[in-house]
């Protein structure tokens, strides 16, 4: 609102510019017509005095109250003819001055004010990303999730910032042009602005279709952004199979798309400006033309004066009306973006808090009561009527073929997803009642995906921990073996990894993650195939440590390999979405079935790598 305000204080100052600019000239024509008439023989004609007069009265006729104070405060002193000239230049340039002011205040408000609005609405977006769940995340590309937080809103940006500061300067300068001019002279007004309909059917008819290619060059733009993004995270597997050239194609065809159409927009634009400019034109032709006309031939009581107020007010309009264009355009390119936000935004996250969720101490008892999942976008039935009780301070082995929902069985204790039928509970409370943030802070977890960030090995391994300290992270170090190689990195712990861990090996960065999964002290623990990279002497220290680790506190360790040397309460063996098989490793041994299939596989592979070896 302040910014408003020194839109129309600034266009307020600018606009009395003309009219002092009008005194000047009358005043100018005044004294050269007495010069003349002073030196002529002849006596002054009637139709002379007439003019004469009606300079006068127009000195102060039609103008602003303050500019009529100036004029009377001139002609009521004796001032000469040089000095009113003079004093009237000093008033142009404190005017100049004033509106400058002015419009400085204007821009440091409203252009402030969107770039606070920006920073706002970045971390909304940042902060609904967020809450967003697992299977939102499937269904989206990071690159399209990137584009609309950086481009779009961005757009809305110059929305929020330049285009409502051009609209309110725009409005405020055509308001005072045309007051001024229709007081001055109404029929002169319609004669020049009678261009100006023509325009606003244009910047109609225009603005739909600039609409229109702005979000179709939105969206090829999120899909230009996603093909570099998923290039740039797979360059690797890119080289390794040749494959720059295919890609460099597919994103140059992509590219090929989207020049296309920014120049087909930019094209539009390129007509619509210059016609805008071509329309102001013969207005200010008009307004010379047609007030020539009435001054000649001494109508309408027109006087050069008002010719010139014309045409600087013309002038002053030139910009703010080519900038309809300008501003709708950005309205245009603004509301498509907000568009595409809004669907994100607007997106709830199936995965959320009751209205009074429930913050629970876990203790690590687990109950799964005929528990169904289906995945919503591709409907795939990955758990079937799971049954399973879980005591504090059991370690349990999930194992079962690539596809048999091990992982889904992780992500649904995490609550990454909601069964589809059936119940979990915790400490005999359904998790659905229980505080999310809270819930999955007690719980440490590996996932199968390692992902470690660009940050200090410190950093990854304390990730999520409120109160860091580095020997919690050397101690949880030292139980996923990887203590040894950090102290031999060239910063030790305060070695940065690099994105997504790329300096390290597959190895290390899963025994990185495993640490982080201990160092919160947790007492439910879920590794997921977290061992699958490093060597057998290396899985038999590891398997160890967590042995040490893990007494007194709940564990899940899914694998599709069998750890004979780890000691299990239970082993849940998994088929195709349904328990086969569930009890200790001699009772499965013993029933000669799913288990021990997979055990005699595991046993032959292993007895034929050493004799390869």
């Amino acid at each position: 609102m302040l910014g408003l305000l020194f839109v129309i204080l600034s266009n307020y100052f600018r606009i009395l510019a003309p009219q002092v600019t009008g005194y000047v000239v009358n005043t100018v024509e005044k004294e050269l017509t007495a010069q003349v008439h002073a030196k002529s023989p002849h006596p002054v004609s009637a139709a002379t005095q007439v003019n004469i007069a009606r300079t006068q009265r127009s000195d102060t006729a039609n103008y602003d109250i303050l500019v009529k104070k100036f004029i009377r405060s001139l002609n009521s002193t004796d001032q000469s003819f040089k000095h009113k000239v003079a004093i009237s230049g000093l008033t142009l340039l404190l005017l100049a001055i004033l509106g400058g002011i002015f419009m400085f205040f204007m821009r440091q408000t409203l252009i402030v004010m969107s770039r606070h609005i920006e920073f706002d609405q970045k971390n909304e977006i940042y902060q609904h990303y967020q809450q967003l769940d697992t299977s939102f995340y499937k269904s989206h590309s990071t690159g399209d999730l990137m584009s609309r937080m950086a481009e779009d809103v961005s757009r809305v940006r110059m929305y929020t910032g330049p285009a409502i500061m051009y609209l309110a300067n725009l409005l405020a300068t055509i308001g005072f042009s045309l007051y001024f001019m229709i007081r001055k002279d109404a029929l002169l007004t319609f004669y020049v602005l009678a261009p100006l309909p023509i325009l606003a059917v244009t910047i109609y008819m225009v603005n739909n279709l600039i609409h229109r290619k702005s979000e179709r060059i939105q969206a090829l733009l999120s899909k230009l952004t996603t093909n570099a993004q998923e290039s740039y995270s797979g360059i690797r597997v890119i080289k390794s199979f040749v494959q720059e050239s295919a890609m460099l194609r597919f994103f140059s065809a992509n590219s090929e798309d989207y020049r296309k159409n920014a120049i087909s927009l930019a094209k539009v634009e390129a007509i619509y400006f210059p016609s805008m400019g071509l329309i102001i034109g013969l207005s200010t032709l008009l307004t010379i033309m047609i007030g020539g006309f009435y001054v000649i031939h001494g109508t309408h009581q027109t006087d050069l004066g008002t010719i010139t107020e014309f045409v600087i007010y013309i002038t002053m309009l030139t910009f703010p009306v080519s900038a309809i264009g300008w501003v709708a355009s950005m309205i245009q390119r603004a509301s498509a973006s907000q568009k595409r936000l809004n669907e994100f935004l607007e997106t709830k996250p199936v995965i959320q808090d009751i209205r009074h969720p429930v913050k629970l101490p876990l203790t690590g008892n687990i109950s799964f009561e005929h528990v169904d999942f289906i995945y919503p976008h591709t409907g795939i039935h990955a758990i079937k009527d799971f049954n399973l009780q879980v005591r504090k301070g059991e370690k349990i082995a999930v194992i079962g073929r690539t596809g048999s929902g091990k992982t889904t069985l992780a992500q649904l204790i995490l609550r990454f997803y909601d069964p589809t039928h059936g119940t979990i509970l915790m400490d005999r409370k359904d998790i659905r009642t229980l505080d999310l943030p809270d819930f999955r802070n007690q719980i440490g977890y590996v996932p199968q995906d390692v992902f470690l960030f660009s940050d200090t090995v410190t950093g990854n391994i304390l990730f999520g921990l409120e109160n860091k300290s580095s020997t919690e992270a050397k101690k949880a170090a030292e139980y996923a073996s990887i203590d040894k190689e950090i102290l031999q990195f060239s910063s030790g712990y305060d070695t940065m990894v690099g994105e997504r861990g790329v300096t390290l090996s597959g190895g290390q960065k899963q025994r990185i993650s495993i640490a982080r999964a201990l160092a919160g002290n947790h007492e439910i623990v879920i590794f997921d195939d977290c061992l699958s990279a490093v060597d057998a002497r290396t899985e038999k220290e590891i398997i160890s440590n967590l042995y040490s680790y893990l007494q007194n506190k709940t564990a899940f360790i899914i694998t599709h390999r069998i750890f004979s040397l780890f000691e299990f309460d239970r082993i849940v063996v998994l088929d195709q979405g349904r328990v086969v098989e569930i009890g200790t490793h001699e009772e499965l041994l013993t029933r000669n079935g799913h288990y021990t299939r997979l055990y005699e596989q595991q046993q032959k592979t292993g007895e034929e790598l050493q004799t390869r070896d």
